[in-house]
């Protein structure tokens, strides 16, 4: 099987760093229990939006991201059973290619570069199965889809929903 798996809020915490970094410059204690659904920013007063939104453009952002829970044991079996691809969007923010690619040494070796897929439209792929937390990817792929559970799409129903990597695991051994 060809399967393709997203990075961010998938195999890395993209939202517990914005609340992390959110906490850290306007002194609260913002906890995902707090948010009942859509993005970090859109839970927070008007005034500190926009900081939220100016992480992704911070250098170190997404290499310093902690691997979601199960990600690397998982995906390390899976690597060994089916052909894995990473597809991220990385070419959306400028320092994101780099610090992904070195992210993925660190956390996900076995996983080549020649495995890294570093796009903007993931309907593009041709596989089996798409991993991922944003349904918009999911809409147009042709293969089967899993939907990544994330409080950002708590609300969207029309998915097969995996709520871990356990359950991930699970489905497909």
């Amino acid at each position: 099987m060809t399967i393709f798996v997203d990075m961010d809020d998938v195999l890395a915490d993209t939202y517990g760093k914005h609340i992390e970094l959110y906490n850290q410059e306007h002194q609260q204690k913002l906890t995902l229990a707090h948010i009942n659904g859509g993005e970090v920013w859109q839970n927070v007063p008007e005034q500190h939006q926009m900081s939220i939104h100016d992480h992704v453009n911070r250098t170190g952002f997404f290499r310093d991201l902690e691997p979601i829970k199960d990600s690397q044991q998982v995906m390390e079996a899976l690597w060994h059973k089916h052909e894995v691809y990473i597809a991220t969007a990385a070419t959306q923010f400028p320092n994101s290619l780099k610090e992904k690619s070195d992210w993925l040494d660190e956390h996900f070796p076995f996983i080549t570069w020649q495995h890294r897929i570093m796009c903007g439209h993931k309907f593009i792929l041709n596989g089996d199965l798409l991993i991922d937390d944003r349904s918009y990817n999911l809409d147009k792929f042709q293969g089967d889809i899993l939907l990544f559970d994330s409080p950002h799409n708590v609300h969207d129903t029309d998915y097969t929903r995996v709520h871990n990597w356990l359950e991930v695991a699970e489905r497909l051994f």
